[in-house]
């Protein structure tokens, strides 16, 4: 068994999720299949040959363009939802072979038997890969040029001895390509990295946003952790006129820069929209032809799928899912993959459109979430629905804050038992409604309702804005102004939530202890016209009646108690689903949602908007550095709801969060919550600022490429790029840069070379050309010196010979002091 890096998940946890590995895989002999360690998240093999071998834990996220690999994700969280399926993925490089481009389903298939139980298997194309996929790897995806060694045997690797470019994009997932060693690669928005081997300089493009340029430099630092030890050093251009000797050392490796940095090509990405136009599919066997016949649009229902049949679901060509009935037969289900493809072609979806193929019992949360409702598994803490269950149960207050799962369930901050504010807004200014009135609600008004409750000795606050169905787009607009006031009053600490009548939340409902009473139609204005008018028609008694708590005397007037209007929606059933959390972006066009599957508290930086589905209510979190999307958020919470294929309801109340005044209704979706989080992290800035070393690593960098560079001859009018026959091209270097583990079914261990040191030519002429004279170069002014000499750095065209006589030492000790030492030492002997 090959013997791997520990604890991908405690020691790096930015680098894959869960990854608790402490080995490999294993062939087992007597089915030719892996065995798979029990206590791994996550596990690869790279396909060669018709083979699997395993990949070492190290070089997880790293993909060759030229393969195909084998993912396997092994949910271990103790807090997954019993039955959630693993997964199980086949992924294929741009320029792998025809042949292993369409062959997953024989791989997945044997896999999926060896495994046993709920499994979803996967069809992943580089650049395209599905959320699922790039959810395992939190600091990114590394796409690396050509393949690896035929034969796939281990290398002897110097990571040092390196020469790469890595355009760094993407959103809460980001991914690293590496690219063409040319100031061509780049613009003026991505991301790029310029890999040294002990110096790695991250360059941000002009127009690069705050939260790519952090999301880079997580994934820089994960990068030297992993290849190098974390023995390299990392450096940053934010401005270039400001990192004069990290562009000395970039163009000393990509020669001078000519022109404008070009712009950055969009991403092609889904809107919501686009997305809820799903087709159900189903595929009928009709003598020796195979039909797939249209079956329903959305919203779907899930009584349409048949056990005894196979379906194809197709949303916006975005995903095709096939859903395989568990009475199926094992013909049909072993055609999955190719049927799903053939569907690709027929439908001139682009051929990168990802597959998700799932038994009956298995499915994914997002294919459920494609249905207007879903029975299967409960949950073992159900949802309590309705007021009349809350009120039987006693509330412990300590036990929903120290278990917010249980908060998040039941939809319970605390007991109600807080203080309680409300202002009815009337002529767009908010108006204290008196509190013997508070549980009386006109369904032609909008209140705001403020409940202030203490969490862990802290004063916590809620905000309800509560709008009546029959108040204007005036008044509702006047509303959540007001609430915008209230949030400045109190410093942003206020927890927003819209809510709409006749869905109001069960803590909303549990404030007014179940007398809350809502006048449908009438305002105060009419009930005091009312009055008038009784003490007019009559002398006697009058009594009050409101509606909900009417007397038997009252109906017995009226000849009985019989339907009338309401426009009241009944509460919606509770379902099967699970929370589901999406990263909001609307940089260039319509809002897009980007899935986080098995999501943590980790996901969640002050750059971010995330919304969060509970089905019953929508969270969307601000993150610190986000407040400037507080008023479009709302809004794509309601363009979720209109466009969600499961035709949900837009009176869905909405729960507006913002980082560090999280409420246990939305602490408890998530498995573990460190509430010093945010005050523990260190800012973009900070880990900038922080890398030590920086200084004298520059210079002996500086002082290498020196050595390397092809300096302006006569007849250049500009300096050359770093020599590649110095170092070794970057797709040499990358096909044995990465080692591979041991062939499934063998028993030798991986062994890592120490890496041995670079072998650098020592001057400018041993790249082409012999030295220049010592006369021409020394006490010279920069005007004389020959044509293509750089002025800073006249001793490196000395012969080696010239160069020991008059500094008494090698260019090699020379250039490994440090720099105000040689900037000394040249002053001295007339190379300054």
């Amino acid at each position: 068994m090959q013997e791997g890096t520990s604890g991908g998940g405690s020691s790096h946890p930015g680098e894959t999720r869960g990854s608790r590995a402490r080995g490999g895989s294993r062939m087992d002999t007597r089915r030719g299949l892996p065995d798979i360690e029990s206590d791994r998240d996550l596990h690869i093999w790279i396909i060669e040959n018709l083979q699997m071998v395993p990949v070492p834990e190290p070089a997880y996220g790293n993909f060759f363009e030229k393969h195909c690999y084998v993912v396997l994700h092994v949910p271990q969280s103790l807090k997954a939802t019993p039955g959630v399926p693993k997964d199980l993925h086949y992924w294929v490089g741009k320029l792998a072979a025809a042949g292993a481009q369409g062959a997953p389903g024989s791989f997945l298939q044997h896999l999926k038997e060896a495994l046993g139980g709920a499994t979803v298997q996967h069809r992943e194309v580089q650049g395209h890969e599905s959320a699922c996929f790039r959810s395992y790897f939190r600091s990114g995806i590394i796409y690396r040029k050509g393949g690896l060694a035929s034969a796939l045997k281990h290398v002897e690797t110097n990571v040092y001895n390196i020469q790469r470019l890595l355009r760094i994009r993407g959103g809460k997932h980001v991914s690293a390509t590496e690219v063409e060693l040319s100031w061509h690669s780049f613009n003026n928005s991505d991301v790029f990295l310029l890999d040294l081997g002990r110096m790695m300089i991250q360059w941000n493009g002009p127009k690069a946003s705050a939260a790519r340029k952090a999301r880079g430099l997580f994934l820089t630092h994960s990068l030297r952790d992993r290849e190098r030890g974390g023995r390299a050093q990392v450096s940053v251009v934010d401005d270039e006129a400001e990192a004069t000797d990290l562009m000395e050392i970039m163009e000393a490796v990509l020669g001078r820069r000519v022109g404008n940095l070009h712009a950055a090509m969009p991403s092609k990405r889904m809107s919501q929209l686009q997305k809820a136009n799903v087709h159900l599919y189903q595929v009928c066997q009709k003598s020796k032809d195979l039909v797939v016949q249209e079956l329903s649009t959305c919203p779907l229902t899930q009584d349409l799928l048949q056990e005894e049949n196979c379906y194809i679901l197709d949303q916006g060509g975005f995903k095709i899912y096939v859903w395989q009935g568990r009475r199926a037969s094992l013909q049909e289900r072993g055609a999955a993959f190719r049927r799903a493809l053939n569907f690709i072609q027929a439908k001139g979806y682009p051929s990168y459109t990802s597959v998700e193929v799932m038994d009956d019992g298995a499915e994914s949360a997002g294919f459920k979430q494609l249905f207007r409702s879903w029975s299967g598994q409960q949950r073992e803490n159900k949802n309590l629905s309705g007021m009349g269950k809350l009120l039987q149960v006693k509330l412990d207050v300590g036990k929903l804050h120290s278990q917010p799962e249980l908060a998040a369930q039941l939809r319970m901050v605390d007991d109600a038992s807080g203080s309680v504010q409300i202002w009815c807004i009337q002529d767009s200014r908010r108006q204290p409604v008196d509190p013997k009135r508070h549980g009386q609600l006109c369904a032609d008004r909008c209140y705001l309702v403020l409940y202030t409750y203490r969490r862990m000795g802290l004063v916590q606050h809620v905000l309800y804005l509560w709008q009546g169905l029959q108040a204007t787009a005036h008044e509702i607009s006047a509303l959540r102004g007001n609430a915008e006031e209230l949030d400045l009053w109190y410093r942003g600490a206020l927890v927003q939530e819209h809510v709409t009548m006749g869905s109001e939340p069960p803590h909303f409902l549990a404030i007014f202890q179940g007398q809350l009473v809502i006048f449908q139609g009438c305002s105060g204005d009419q009930r005091e016209m009312a009055r008038t008018v009784v003490t007019i028609i009559s002398r006697e008694d009058m009594e009050i009646v409101l509606e909900g708590q009417e007397p038997p005397n009252f109906w017995e007037a009226l000849g009985g108690r019989a339907p009338y209007p309401s426009n009241k929606r009944p509460p919606e059933d509770v379902c099967d689903f699970q929370p589901r959390l999406f990263e909001c972006s609307c940089q260039a066009g319509p809002l897009v949602l980007t899935e986080v599957v098995f999501f943590s508290q980790e996901d969640l930086d002050k750059y971010d908007v995330m919304l969060l589905d509970a089905w019953q209510e929508i969270f969307l979190w601000l993150g610190a550095a986000a407040s400037e999307w507080k008023q479009e958020a709302v809004a794509w919470g309601q363009e979720y709801l209109k466009t969600h294929p499961a035709g949900r309801s837009l009176a869905t109340p909405i729960v507006l969060v913002k980082q560090g005044h999280e409420p246990p209704t939305f602490i408890g979706w998530f498995c573990t919550w460190d509430p010093y989080k945010w005050s523990n992290t260190q800012s973009y800035e900070e880990v900038v600022e922080g890398d030590p070393g920086a200084v004298s690593t520059i210079s002996e960098i500086t002082a290498e490429i020196i050595n390397f560079r092809l300096s302006r001859w006569p007849g250049n009018d500009r300096a050359g790029p770093l020599a590649l026959r110095a170092l070794k091209s970057s797709e040499d270097s990358s096909e044995s840069e990465l080692e591979l583990g041991p062939r499934a079914g063998t028993s030798s261990r991986s062994t890592v070379s120490s890496a041995s040191s670079s072998s650098y030519q020592s001057s400018p002429q041993s790249l082409g050309g012999g030295g220049l004279p010592r006369e021409q170069l020394r006490h010279q002014a920069a005007e004389d010196l020959p044509e293509g000499v750089d002025p800073a750095h006249k001793e490196a065209y000395l012969s080696d010979s010239d160069f020991q006589d008059i500094f008494g030492k090698s260019k090699e000790e020379f250039y490994s002091m440090a720099k105000w030492r040689q900037q000394q030492e040249k002053k001295q002997l007339g190379f300054f």
